[in-house]
């Protein structure tokens, strides 16, 4: 009873020249001067206040002592609109202190990452089993057809990117998991025993589906359930857990020389992840951000004392109330996403995903072999296994870095580490100086290029895109963005081979540096930093901003 008196707690002066902006701001200096006792009612006296006779002479002196330092922040909400978003978070709003969770987050985090796992064992199986494959199926020369059966997965996720969004906002984060995993596992049984090109395709896409749809639900799930102090670290996990799923699909093909049918396996094996992920989240709590918004207070505070302890309730709560005050606005639709309210915030996620394909991550990952071969290297398949281990080893570092140097920071070395390994690579293959070490320096440009990469570039957005967005458009925004990077991935992937006949590999990659140090730019200029702030503080910061 006490979480949800909160809800309809605050101070409401409707003597006040100022309206809704002073109603936020009393609201919020109203907590700190102790006004949490008052109670609103719809016949109250002086300013809509209605107080116990017990403790109304208390706080009333309260509230004089404390009423200049309201009206000082009054006076000054203006020029904090002004300036906010040229600021850091951390320079406009205070960081409220955070009691540690004594609640269970890690459990339901390790569940929603078996999305993840699946997305990016998706996306490394068919490169493996690819070969055997086309034997079995009799395309073994019909270069087209296979790369049909590689790009359809894409095709299905860019489908699943957008389809997430809607299915996360209307039925709730856990339920869509669940719905995401009929997909996964009957695409995944079509894959294992397909006899013929038309079945293998529509496995292919509605695996793609389900990863499409994984990849916008799973870090919306984990930063709404996260808690503030380690949301960076966790969110972070979803990236790390990709790259663990592309190491495993690697594994997986292993016993493919000895096996040739072994392939089908492979794809049948994925079910198992599949289904883990449809049982554990039915008895995972939904987003509590969720359910206040849906007006499910008491699931709401069910879900809090679950995911952070029963002390963390009111505050939780207290911080949901601050968020929607004032507000009664119906949830987002699509074209509210390009409404000159929000689409600047949007475009902010749109393009941090276009700067991640454009600067040729997917290009590396997926021709690296092809790369390494025609560089001379002795064992490309082993260097493409280093390649996928110092992606692994960069996402770790990452995620313990998150909430100690911030999002804006790793990305923009991030970005400074790539275009330096694309200059790299990019005299490499053009300074005829360097030819005699070619197979070596490609080795170790690539390298230094995917660490580079996972240490910002390829954990920050995803975990950077729910935060910064405001929850009344989160999951579809999320999703919008989601479905940029399957449409350039996509086209890079469809593309690059063409490029490089055409222009040659150097100035290809010489063109992905010139993308990075394009990122760098853009980063510092419209991002802004995030570490140590809830969800609804850093929502209030950037409307303050529209």
């Amino acid at each position: 009873m006490q979480a949800s008196a909160l809800v309809k707690s605050g101070v409401s002066c409707c003597c006040s020249s100022s309206g809704f902006q002073n109603r936020r701001v009393l609201g919020e200096s109203g907590r700190r001067l102790g006004l949490g006792k008052l109670r609103m009612t719809e016949r109250s006296g002086f300013c809509g206040l209605s107080f116990g006779s017990e403790i109304m002479e208390t706080e009333m002196r309260r509230v004089r002592l404390g009423f200049d330092g309201v009206s000082r922040s009054s006076a000054n909400y203006k020029s904090l609109k002004t300036h906010a978003y040229d600021e850091d978070v951390g320079d406009v709003v205070p960081a409220k202190p955070n009691n540690k969770s004594s609640g269970t987050v890690l459990p339901f985090v390790g569940v929603a990452c078996l999305g993840a796992i699946l997305f990016g064992y998706h996306l490394g199986v068919v490169n493996g089993a690819l070969e055997y494959l086309s034997k079995d199926l009799g395309i073994l020369e019909n270069t087209v057809v296979q790369g049909w059966i590689v790009s359809t997965l894409l095709i299905g996720a860019t489908i699943g990117s957008f389809v997430g969004g809607t299915f996360a906002d209307k039925f709730g984060r856990t339920r869509s998991f669940q719905l995401d995993a009929i997909p996964l596992t009957v695409g995944a049984i079509l894959c294992a025993t397909a006899q013929s090109v038309q079945t293998m395709i529509i496995g292919r896409l509605l695996t793609g589906l389900g990863i499409g749809i994984s990849s916008a639900i799973v870090p919306l799930y984990i930063s709404e359930i996260s808690p503030t102090e380690i949301r960076g670290t966790l969110g972070s996990v979803n990236q790390l857990f990709i790259c663990v799923g592309i190491l495993a699909a690697l594994v997986a093909g292993l016993p493919l020389v000895g096996n040739p049918a072994w392939w089908r396996t492979m794809f049948g094996i994925s079910m198992v992840p599949s289904v883990l992920l449809a049982v554990g989240m039915a008895i995972s709590p939904e987003s509590p951000r969720w359910l206040y918004q849906q007006g499910r207070l008491p699931e709401a505070e069910r879900a809090i004392k679950t995911l952070y302890g029963k002390d963390r309730v009111v505050e939780v709560i207290q911080d949901f109330a601050a968020a929607s005050q004032g507000s009664v606005e119906p949830e987002a639709g699509w074209s509210d996403l390009f409404s000159s309210r929000y689409w600047k915030i949007v475009s902010i996620g749109a393009a941090l995903f276009l700067f991640q394909q454009l600067s040729g991550i997917n290009a590396v990952v997926y021709y690296s072999t092809s790369v390494f071969r025609s560089a001379g290297v002795a064992s490309d398949i082993a260097a493409s296994a280093l390649v996928a281990a110092a992606n692994v080893f960069g996402t770790t570092i990452a995620s313990s870095l998150m909430d100690r140097q911030g999002r804006k920071s790793l990305l923009t070395i991030s970005f400074c580490g790539m275009a330096a390994s694309m200059l790299l690579l990019s005299l490499t293959f053009s300074w005829s100086a360097l030819a005699h070490y070619s197979g070596t320096l490609a080795v170790l440009g690539t390298v230094l290029y995917v660490l580079s990469f996972s240490l910002g570039a390829g954990p920050v957005p995803g975990l950077l895109l729910p935060e910064i967005f405001a929850s009344r458009i989160r999951a579809k925004a999320v999703a919008l963005s989601l479905g940029t990077h399957w449409i350039s991935n996509f086209f890079i992937g469809l593309y690059f081979l063409s490029f490089v006949n055409k222009f040659g590999i150097s100035t290809v990659y010489f063109g992905f540096g010139v993308v990075c140090l394009l990122a760098v730019l853009y980063v510092a200029r419209n991002i802004v930093e995030t570490k140590g702030r809830s969800l609804e503080e850093i929502e209030q910061i950037l409307s303050a901003t529209a």
